[in-house]
């Protein structure tokens, strides 16, 4: 049974990151295109700011995710306390894995399966961050600037 439960907890974590990431990339995307439907015209101030303003949201975003991670580790007795949690999810969840911080062994899978959701979900936002940034690139060359 143990196996199955960290299985099963981590499909939920994993279901929970991904559902939080859309949301997420939904809410820049559309605040994102307010800004720049209420400013007219698309000044260079108004990129820089989107670029800034979305820099920090994903940023804001995947705190959000480590920090639930660490929440969950901190609930079932994975670590022995939050800060540990903290700093086992962040260098999971990023996949720099130090390996000086190991959960117990009875939770470790769900650790190793955060590495895999944090890289899925931190290439998600490298390819909206691009995106963004090339669709701004795109309007300043037809802009003729």
């Amino acid at each position: 049974m143990g196996v199955l439960l960290q299985l099963l907890l981590s499909t939920v974590l994993v279901l929970v990151t991904i559902l939080l990431h859309l949301g997420g990339i939904a809410a820049l995307l559309l605040l994102i295109r307010r800004r720049a439907d209420a400013s007219g015209k698309r000044a260079i101030q108004h990129e820089i700011g989107a670029i800034v303003a979305a820099a920090c949201g994903l940023f804001a975003l995947h705190g959000l995710e480590i920090w639930t991670y660490a929440i969950v580790y901190v609930l079932i007795g994975a670590t022995i306390d939050f800060e540990t949690a903290l700093y086992f999810s962040t260098s999971s969840y990023t996949t720099i894995g130090y390996g000086d911080v190991l959960l117990t062994p009875s939770w470790r899978i769900v650790g190793a399966i955060e590495g895999a959701n944090g890289i899925i979900l931190l290439g998600w936002s490298t390819a909206f961050f691009v995106a963004m940034v090339g669709r701004i690139g795109f309007v300043e060359r037809e802009l003729g600037r």
